[in-house]
């Protein structure tokens, strides 16, 4: 048999080479990154790729500098951020209670599938002209189209979770005397945790989708906004800018996520 400090030093090399993995992943996230962007700012500077099409890093970062100093970038960011936010949680909200309901009722599952099945599958930005004359042309239209494209894969992510809930558990449970809501609370939804998250993932690139759209259809400020406008009037440095603004915000929501996602599995 091991000794106990053995085994603590085979622990110790294996949380080191856990740790090793990690920075090393780390290491070569940053390497491809900054890889990209000299690379990309090279080809522009010697003209091996039209930089009035393709901008640079270097144009990327003046145009960004140019609308913080025209004090227009917080304003863009804060109304994409308050629309893409306000569909996620209130898609995600919404999309769970109706996943609930769907799971308690059997019959009301099968009413509806064919419905939530025909909503998924249909093109969103194909409702655009509605949902402006329903809301009007500004910030509840874009919320509602960030709404209506998160949502469905809200109930459909977690419907199937609940209805992975191990059936062996649920008849324990029965024959203990639990009610239905005592089975939801105490097994159904705590062991759909790690789906609940993994849905939040896909909420947040759900969302941003959501509300880019509804500012391409209707808007005057916002990052969907800068892309429209700057392709229209040939600023591609600025839609460049947009879009990498854009993939900043998503990151950083997702890492929240990311975080939520440890904290949770940790207090478990």
């Amino acid at each position: 048999m091991k000794k106990p400090n053995e085994f603590t030093r085979e622990h110790v090399l294996y949380l080191r080479k856990q740790q090793s993995a990690t920075i090393f992943v780390n290491a070569m996230r940053i390497i491809i990154l900054v890889s990209f962007l000299l690379l990309w700012e090279l080809l522009a500077k010697f003209n091996i790729i039209d930089s009035f099409l393709m901008s640079s890093p270097s144009r990327v970062l003046s145009t960004i500098k140019n609308l913080i100093i025209a004090d227009n970038l917080w304003l863009h960011v804060g109304t994409t951020l308050y629309e893409t936010l306000a569909g996620f949680f209130i898609a995600t909200f919404l999309g769970s209670l109706i996943a609930v309901a769907l799971w308690w009722s059997e019959n009301l599952r099968k009413i509806l599938e064919p419905y939530l099945i025909v909503l998924n599958s249909l093109p969103k930005i194909a409702l655009g002209p509605i949902i402006i004359v329903w809301f009007g042309s500004g910030v509840k239209s874009i919320i509602f189209m960030a709404i209506i494209i998160t949502i469905i894969v809200t109930v459909i992510t977690m419907q199937n979770a609940f209805l992975a809930t191990d059936e062996g558990k649920i008849m324990l449970l029965k024959s203990m005397g639990a009610s239905k809501i005592q089975i939801l609370i105490k097994l159904v939804i705590p062991s759909s945790l790690k789906s609940f998250i993994s849905c939040l993932k896909i909420n947040v690139g759900m969302a941003w989708i959501g509300s880019i759209m509804g500012e391409y259809l209707t808007s005057r400020q916002g990052i969907g906004y800068l892309i429209v406008y700057g392709g229209q009037v040939f600023k591609l440095d600025l839609v460049m800018a947009s879009t990498v603004i854009l993939c900043i915000l998503a990151g950083a929501m997702y890492a929240l996520v990311a975080l939520l996602e440890k904290f949770l599995i940790k207090d478990k």
